[in-house]
């Protein structure tokens, strides 16, 4: 180990106190830039695949561990766990980070102390504060680091059920108009809490306090949770009297990524350079898969639940003659549990939406990729307005593509999903 440390002094990286680094016999030395990186005291670097990039600095505040982590330029981490995540440059998480698999910061998105992440995905500028715990969910919004959306500290996104299910990913703005960086922020007030599967759409505020369980569809509310109702009510386990909103949220969450990993693959791809590499893009691109299998099987295992919560609604019936639409739902998903977790992983793979718009799209990007010299944000931030919109519709059309062929084979959940869109509209 004292080997490798002295190796990667000579290459350059600051070492402060030496004796009390760890350093992998597995890590691949080459990953590590000697340019003006710095390992504090106490730190760990672990894992074959772990990538650090030049101007990162690990360890400032407390004690870091790092293990199988892509860290991009000048990233922050200044003191916590950090396991399979992506820093894609300019980030900063205070001490006490805990963050692990399937999450993806991108570009100047941060944290302050004592943040836990998994499976989350936080687009450029989202900051969040203090205390927090924000696992399963993505957060968009905001044009610059003056006019960000933000999470209020000690919040919670509640994302584990009575039920012990995980089918609670929430979607906070979108992927189609938040990768544009032109979207009003979202802001959720401090000391208060989401509960998932949830969808707020970009501009909205939740107000400090409040434990919202609600989708927000439309901009510019303030939105008040009430508190919830004291007392005893009966409680039944593998109840899910909400099916329908679980499922929709659910393919929906999952469409938004998959329309991500067509924005990756397209234009992201169009960025590499030596402050985004290619190992970097690659760290990427598997850690979103990875977090769309997850997605996908926890979905699959919601579906599993479903017969036990069809005896629940049917000794319910019997006793307040209930309606059984909810019922049939239920039904028409477990019938088509194989057919939904199939097509799902083939949309995810496949859907490429509307290509002739892409095409449009990428023939317009380009040439101001080259004026920005591959510099992401400046470059997105100053399309024209015409262009962004072929990008959106692209997007969206992915989006669309991976719903509408998933719902063709259960045509009540498609009209249910069609009378929410109306509602939306209206």
């Amino acid at each position: 180990m004292k080997a490798l440390i002295a190796r990667l002094i000579e290459k350059g990286v600051r070492i402060p106190n030496p004796d009390t680094v760890d350093i992998g016999r597995e890590v691949d030395l080459e990953r590590i830039s000697g340019d003006n990186v710095t390992l504090y005291n106490g730190c760990k670097i672990f894992g074959r695949d772990t990538l650090i990039l030049a101007g990162a600095a690990l360890g400032y505040e407390a004690p870091v561990t790092v293990d199988n982590c892509r860290v991009g330029p000048d990233v922050a981490l200044k003191g916590g766990f950090f396991e399979n995540a992506v820093f894609l440059g300019q980030n900063q998480m205070g001490l006490g980070a805990h963050v692990r698999g399937g999450t993806i910061l991108e570009e100047q998105a941060n944290a302050a102390h004592t943040v836990a992440l998994k499976q989350t995905i936080l687009f450029p500028f989202v900051t969040l504060g203090s205390l927090i715990n924000f696992c399963d969910c993505f957060m968009a919004g905001g044009t610059s680091r003056k006019d960000h959306s933000e999470v209020g500290s000690s919040y919670i996104h509640f994302n584990y059920t009575p039920n012990q299910d995980k089918a609670t990913p929430s979607l906070i703005g979108d992927v189609p108009r938040g990768v544009m960086l032109d979207q009003p922020p979202i802001f959720l007030g401090g000391q208060g809490g989401l509960v998932g599967p949830c969808r707020i759409d970009f501009g909205n505020v939740i107000a400090a306090g409040s434990i919202y369980r609600k989708d927000i569809a439309g901009s510019g509310h303030l939105l008040i949770g009430a508190a919830g109702r004291g007392g005893k009510v009966p409680f039944s386990r593998y109840d899910y009297p909400n099916i329908r909103r679980i499922f929709l949220n659910n393919i929906q969450y999952i469409a938004n990524l998959a329309a991500l990993m067509q924005w990756y693959r397209h234009i992201r791809f169009q960025f590499i350079s030596e402050t985004f590499p290619e190992p970097l893009y690659a760290g990427l691109l598997n850690t979103l898969a990875a977090v769309i299998d997850e997605r996908i099987r926890r979905l699959d295992d919601l579906i599993s639940r479903l017969p036990a919560s069809v005896d629940v609604h049917r000794r319910k019936q019997q006793k307040d003659a209930l309606p059984a639409a909810n019922i049939r739902r239920h039904l028409d998903l477990i019938d088509h549990q194989t057919l939904i977790i199939d097509t799902l992983n083939l949309m995810c793979e496949s859907a490429g939406g509307n290509e002739h718009l892409r095409d449009q799209f990428i023939s317009q990007l380009l040439p101001l990729v080259a004026q920005n010299d591959k510099a992401y944000i400046p470059t997105i931030s100053t399309l024209p307005a015409d262009v962004k919109e072929k990008g959106c519709q692209w997007l969206i059309s992915v989006v669309e593509q991976v719903v509408g062929g998933l719902l063709e084979n259960l045509p009540e959940l498609a009209a249910d999903r069609q009378i929410n869109k109306n509602q939306e509209q209206g």
